[in-house]
């Protein structure tokens, strides 16, 4: 005998939410009219409905009416709906009979000048609610296994400390960085603000750990080639570039005994061809087989392909270690891990393009990180500060503030990058430190000194010296004898002009995401904001995560931040990530397409429209089919908007459900 189908009865709660919503809403006129529409049982409102009380009135409903759904009418269900679904399931009801309407983010937060026209959408907010209530149905999750293993994409500090924290845990990383030694941005610094630390002694240890970390597989001069699969069983191809030399390890794993590369650098000490060092910026040549930095790690050079001549000299220089090979090519590696953390870093906005400063126009106008090498002392100058233009010692310097940051030209960039302001103060410190008699300049909006020991560091710049002028500089121009830069600035403080005579300007310039990151994001279907930084799953509440389940985010990647907020991040990041996997297997919400077999023709129209790569067709009882792999399906309903014949439906989305909901809003509730 067939089931009785039950007759809907809904419960509808208003949330006061403070006076966030009853400040604008008239809540008691909304309660009055959900309890008019038709299959409501009862309505209610309270004060806030996601309290242990507001969630014990829904349990007690749910019994006492014997509901077969729920509508809360309160904020974002982005907030608030695990929250009500685990009360709806502690009621007695399956949590995905519950709806939400958002009268707060989408009613009352915009309209809060109109309460009558409030109080009206959220009639109509609750109206839609209720219609498609009374037609859900039970669905339940499915829970996949996990494997037991992680993956880091980018080496700089926040993926160096995501990996040894995961690694620390007992799972399986591979740290995966495109270029050949870890690092990142950190190791091309030479003081960390405000403690002064150097930037190498904090970060090589690290740098070492990760290198030898049991747990940690290493692969530097790789990318990221291809993406397949879901959470729990992320498939990944690597593509690791050729390197040209091999390291230790591999060479013993090829059965050449004591061979491998040692780092002693009798291969480029022979190499005859010369390039400039991208490390120090062009500031300095490097061979075309070369490391770095003596603190790389690995320690194994690598062969610039793109400029070696294939002399074979270094072939020679390496005798029998037989470490370099000028054939080698790029090989691929598939890995499977359960979780993923995207580190990718950041880099510097191209400043030329504010030609008025003059960067890339006159010798002496550089930019900070390229001051952070010429002050470091394993930097192209052995940390004397020198004039590009002459080699001269400057004795006024020029700091520029928010060179291409909080720009709403078109040219910069609209956002604070949020730390130059602090690592401007300690290139005015250094300068101060280094050259007795040097006086900096400082070029500033405004000081953002946001962090634990700032504001104290911005005093301790003050006292010592450093001349603040509060104003955008207009323009720089250059006194072609002298090599000296002419600043024209605003002294907004003293409502005048001013003409400042430097011998050396400093462009403290934005920072934007690295080149390469549109490209990670699309292979891990990750979503960006309008300034191209990772997007986050919450703002505020799940600042790691991203919409994609088994990715989350660490460092710059997802916006400026300084070294201590990336390390944080990096660390929460590794805690959610090791969650599922320390787990074993991760309950995933049934929001699914389904097909229906019997209208499904196999044409495959659908299947190439999936942007998760979800659909496949196989064969079933002599018929092509549609199939689901459910893991993967995050039900966007691309699919089932685009099947020609309505062979797909969305689960928690079905056509009538929203029909329903559409019928709602149109007739305004009449039958």
């Amino acid at each position: 005998m067939a089931e009785e189908i039950k007759q809907p009865r809904i419960g509808v709660f208003v949330c006061h939410c403070g006076t966030n919503i009853a400040g604008t809403i008239d809540v008691e006129a909304v309660k009055d009219y959900a309890a008019t529409l038709p299959n409501v049982a009862v309505a209610d409102h309270y004060q806030y409905m996601c309290s242990t009380p507001g969630q014990q009135m829904i349990q007690d409903a749910i019994k006492e009416h014997d509901l077969t759904g729920v509508v809360v009418a309160a904020c974002t269900p982005r907030l608030h709906e695990p929250t009500f679904r685990t009360a709806t399931k502690e009621g007695g009801l399956n949590p995905f009979r519950f709806e939400m309407a958002n009268i707060r983010d989408q009613n009352s937060w915009v309209h809060m000048h109109d309460a009558e026209g409030a109080t009206e959408k959220a009639k109509d907010a609750v109206r839609i609610a209720v219609a498609k209530a009374s037609l859900l149905e039970d669905l339940y999750p499915k829970s996949v296994p996990v494997e037991h293993a992680a993956m880091v994409v980018g080496a700089g500090v926040g993926g160096i400390q995501a990996a040894l924290d995961l690694a620390n845990a007992g799972i399986k990383t591979y740290l995966i960085e495109k270029s050949p030694t870890v690092g990142g941005r950190m190791s091309q610094l030479d003081k960390t603000f405000p403690t002064l630390d150097c930037s190498q002694c904090i970060l090589t240890p690290k740098m070492v750990d990760v290198g030898r970390h049991p747990n940690i597989e290493l692969h530097t001069y790789t990318e990221v080639e291809a993406v397949d699969g879901y959470i729990g069983n992320f498939e990944i191809t690597l593509r690791k570039k050729a390197r040209g030399v091999m390291s230790q390890d591999e060479a013993t794993a090829k059965g050449i005994v004591g061979g491998g590369c040692n780092g002693c650098g009798d291969c480029e000490a022979v190499c005859p061809v010369i390039k400039p060092n991208p490390f120090e910026l062009g500031m300095a040549p490097r061979k075309a087989i070369y490391i770095y930095h003596p603190q790389v790690v690995p320690l194994v050079y690598t062969v610039d392909f793109d400029s070696c001549v294939k002399c074979g000299l270094c072939v020679e220089a390496c005798g029998d270690k037989k470490a370099i090979d000028l054939e080698m090519e790029d090989t691929f590696e598939t890995v499977k891990v359960g979780s993923v953390i995207l580190a990718t870093g950041y880099e510097i906005f191209p400043v030329e393009k504010k030609r008025e400063w003059g960067y890339k126009q006159f010798d002496n106008v550089i930019t900070s990180l390229e001051f952070e090498r010429l002050i470091c002392a394993s930097g192209p100058t052995g940390g004397h500060l020198v004039r590009p233009s002459d080699g001269e010692t400057p004795m006024k310097v020029a700091f520029l503030l928010c060179a291409g940051s909080r720009d709403n030209t078109g040219v910069g960039k609209p956002y604070c990058s949020r730390f130059c302001c602090m690592y401007s103060l300690k290139h005015a410190h250094q300068v101060m430190e280094k050259i007795p008699g040097c006086q900096p300049y400082i070029f500033y909006m405004d000081i953002r000194s946001f962090g634990k020991m700032y504001e104290e560091f911005y005093y301790r710049i003050q006292n010592e010296g450093a001349k603040f002028i509060r104003g955008r500089v207009a323009n720089i121009l250059e006194d072609p004898k002298t090599k000296n830069l002419h600043v024209y600035a605003e002294d907004t403080l003293l409502g005048r002009p001013v003409d400042i005579e430097v011998d050396m300007a400093v462009l403290a310039a934005a920072i934007q995401p690295a080149a390469d990151t549109d490209h990670v994001r699309h292979l891990f279907g990750v979503s960006c904001s309008q300034d191209g930084w990772l997007l986050e799953a919450h703002p505020k509440l799940n600042p790691c995560g991203t919409t994609t389940a088994g990715i989350f985010l660490a460092g710059v990647c997802q916006g400026p931040k300084d070294i201590p907020d990336t390390v944080a991040q990096a660390e929460g990041a590794a805690s959610a990530a090791s969650i599922p996997i320390h787990m074993g297997k991760v309950d995933l919400e049934p929001y699914f397409a389904q097909c229906i077999e019997e209208k499904c023709a196999g044409c495959g129209m659908c299947v190439n429209q999936c942007p998760y790569s979800a659909l496949d067709l196989i064969e079933k009882d002599g018929r092509t089919v549609m199939h689901v792999t459910e893991a993967k399906c995050k039900g966007c309903g691309t699919c089932g908007g685009f099947c020609p014949g309505g062979a797909i439906y969305m689960q928690h989305f079905t056509t009538p459900q929203i029909v329903a909901q559409i019928d709602a809003f149109l007739l305004g509730g009449e039958e």
